[in-house]
This record gives structure tokens, C-alpha cells and sequence, in this order.
């Protein structure tokens, strides 16, 4: 594992919600019992992803930075960084402190927690 193959992931499913193909993406990838704790006080299970994300707004853009990677032995790693999204409505942007947990499987890296944290403006 290394920071590189796991901020490949993390791009391709920023990529995904800024291409409206999120919910394909994630009920792709995630662990069947994977999470999401979002910035608005809601714990998600996959389905909830996917449900949600067919329904959710493309962002604009997006930026990453600080990434740190924290090897949890061979199988397992959490993956820490600053994410800055945007949308095309002149609200400000989504900046958080995002945390995702990864695991190995028979698939490759899957996503089975990820946690955003806000960053008050």
C-alpha cells in the first residue's frame, strides 16, 4: 500500500461525485458494511450512498491536500487529508478535514468508513 495508490482511489471518487457517477462509484467500491459519517450529523450505510448520490448535485471542482497515510499492517490503512470542494452556486466552498478507512479484499482497496470533518470558516 502507499499514499499514491490510495489517493488514486480517493481522486477517482472525487472525480465520480463531480461527475455525477457517485452512487455507481461507491456501490462499486465500499465494503458492504461500509459507512460514511458526513459533515451534517448523518451516519450512511452504502445504500444510503448510493440512494443519496443518485439525488446529489454535482461539485464543481475539488482540492486535496495535507494527505497522510496510517499503515494499519498489511490489509488495512486510514488515509487523512484537507478536501475544498466546489459547487456552481455562489455558496462558499465545503472545506473538511476528511478521513477515510481502507481495507484490502479480494477486490483491491475498498472504503469502509470515511468520516468528513468541517472546518469552520
Amino acid at each position: 500500500m502507499s499514499l499514491q495508490e490510495l489517493m488514486e482511489l480517493e481522486h477517482q471518487g472525487w472525480e465520480s461525485l463531480c461527475n455525477s457517477t457517485g452512487a455507481d462509484f461507491y456501490g462499486r467500491i465500499m465494503t458492504d458494511d461500509g459507512v460514511m459519517v458526513l459533515a451534517h450529523g448523518q451516519v450512511f450505510s452504502r445504500q444510503d450512498v448510493i440512494d443519496s448520490l443518485n439525488e446529489a448535485p454535482p461539485w464543481r471542482s475539488y482540492d486535496i491536500d495535507e494527505e497522510r497515510l496510517i499503515p494499519l499492517g498489511e490489509s488495512a490503512a486510514v488515509l487523512v487529508y484537507r478536501g475544498t470542494a466546489y459547487r456552481d452556486n455562489p455558496a462558499p466552498a465545503f472545506e473538511a478535514l476528511m478521513t477515510s478507512v481502507y481495507v484490502r479484499n479480494s477486490h483491491g482497496w475498498a472504503p469502509a468508513s470515511y468520516q468528513q470533518t468541517p472546518i469552520p470558516s
